[in-house]
């Protein structure tokens, strides 16, 4: 176990998980634990590599960030595809709703619960998220290279193939889609302007997203 400075914090006990140095804390350990709880296996396996690519790359660009801040972003950023915390908000916002409310119990501070909030509600719209602080940056990072593959080629191949098989992908793509095209069934109003539309328009009968085109010109006004 070795100590490693935080943006705008002490030095916090770290240790190595498929490779990667991490923050080795208790509130880490928690979100790990309600992570793993809240998620289906496959989910919680996304969440874990989707963390250890963030901080494969941060630390490859000497990149300083609160790294239990993104930790806790990543670790929890898809809790609003599980039936236990959806609702009528886009399923990003569920689940950041559902991660600062546990950052907020952890008595993180205000401004810390903030991008925790931030990274999970952006990270499926990295035309904005890559452009904020380092924390919601990164976390977009880490998840769109679990996702979709995005910046593989910063990593060593063997870093890459150590977290993937310390934590397997168990059908990720199949399973992924499943949960999606589910919410594009249960919750279509959630879908017209996230990523959620194009499962939709692939694999649900029957699914036609709202326009944009006739949101503007449905507006209740002469012109």
């Amino acid at each position: 176990m070795s100590a490693i400075p935080v943006t705008g914090q002490v030095a916090i006990d770290t240790r190595v998980l498929a490779g990667v140095t991490v923050p080795d804390t208790p509130l880490v350990a928690r979100a790990i634990d309600f992570a793993r709880e809240s998620s289906t296996p496959y989910l919680f396996n996304h969440s874990m590599r989707s963390w250890l690519f963030a901080e494969a790359m941060a630390q490859a660009n000497n990149e300083a960030h609160d790294t239990e801040v993104l930790a806790v972003a990543i670790l929890l950023h898809d809790l609003g595809l599980m039936p236990a915390f959806s609702g009528p908000l886009r399923f990003e916002v569920e689940g950041a709703n559902a991660a600062r409310d546990f950052a907020r119990r952890q008595g993180m501070s205000e401004s810390r619960a903030q991008l925790i909030w931030d990274g999970v509600a952006l990270n499926s719209t990295p035309s904005i998220g890559l452009h904020k602080e380092p924390e919601v940056a990164l976390c977009t990072t880490g998840i769109g290279l679990d996702w979709g593959g995005w910046g593989y080629e910063t990593l060593l191949k063997s870093q890459i193939e150590e977290i993937v098989d310390t934590f397997p992908r168990l059908q990720m793509k199949k399973q992924f889609a499943r949960d999606v095209c589910s919410i594009v069934q249960e919750r279509c109003a959630t879908t017209y302007d996230n990523f959620a539309h194009d499962f939709g328009e692939r694999f649900v009968p029957g699914y036609r997203r709202p326009s944009a085109v006739d949101l503007l010109f449905d507006a209740p006004f002469a012109e």
